[in-house]
């Protein structure tokens, strides 16, 4: 299996998984042209993809969907409520009725190869969800947009070889910052976004020895900096390794340009 964050921020999130005969996006909140681009210098055809799976209707998720969609003829896959939502928006344009494809959470779906199970996530949108890549008994496992976690989650991400996880603001960065009051505890709350601190907390719940790599996401442009999230965590997830298993690798998804592919 394969996966590649084309982008990853609060100014727009795509994620590619793939295998060797499926090519999924996971949201498409930049520009078709930035997608189709990242795609192509991660050695990919657009022409290629199956399909794209949507976790919620937030514009930093959907931003270039339509555009995809009706230039590629892709099936979208997510809960009524999140497409429905969707649809409701003017800069999403016309989507066919038979490219519509509704998910439900723990409900798993065959995409091609792949093996997609779609699971809840805690977030200020309607129904979203995360979801899990099997294949070939390789697991990936994604989880961003979440305010807070708990052993379902972590039930459903346990396993994966790979994670792409949250780590969207350093709490005290936040709170010092020129965010109004409002939105300040929109993030901080149980519908907003992990810290970088719960996020180590949830990586260090997922710690077993075949977790080959995690990729930090959905950072914060203004609450957050690469170089800390990356410590934060780092400091946490050896202090458990030290004690229980291999350490993972460790990187950060990029804002502006597609990270490494990692191939499991």
């Amino acid at each position: 299996m394969k996966m590649c964050s084309i982008a990853s921020g609060s100014s727009g999130n795509c994620i590619y998984i793939g295998s060797n005969e499926t090519n999924l996006l996971v949201d498409a909140g930049v520009s078709g042209k930035r997608i189709e681009s990242g795609l192509l210098s991660a050695g990919v055809d657009p022409n290629s993809l199956d399909g794209i799976l949507i976790t919620h209707e937030h514009s930093d998720h959907i931003q270039g969907i339509g555009v995809l969609a009706r230039r590629y003829k892709l099936p979208i896959y997510g809960t009524v409520e999140t497409i429905n939502a969707m649809l409701r928006l003017s800069s999403v344009g016309r989507i066919e009725e038979s490219q519509l494809r509704f998910v439900k959470p723990d409900e798993a779906l065959c995409i091609g190869d792949i093996l997609v199970e779609p699971f809840s996530i805690s977030h200020d949108a309607s129904n979203p969800v995360c979801y899990t890549f099997t294949n070939g008994g390789h697991k990936i496992g994604m989880a961003t947009d979440l305010g807070t976690y708990d052993s379902y989650t972590i039930s459903k991400l346990c396993g994966a070889e790979v994670l792409y996880l949250e780590a969207n603001h350093d709490v005290n960065m936040l709170m010092v910052g020129s965010y109004p009051y409002h939105l300040k505890q929109r993030i901080l709350g149980e519908r907003g976004h992990l810290s970088n601190e719960t996020s180590a907390k949830l990586i260090c719940e997922l710690l077993h020895d075949d977790l080959q790599h995690v990729l930090l996401a959905h950072m914060s442009k203004e609450n957050n900096y690469a170089e800390l999230a990356f410590e934060t965590v780092r400091y946490e997830v050896e202090q458990s390794v030290a004690t229980s298993s291999k350490m993972p690798v460790i990187t950060v998804a990029n804002r502006d340009i597609p990270s490494e592919m990692v191939i499991i």
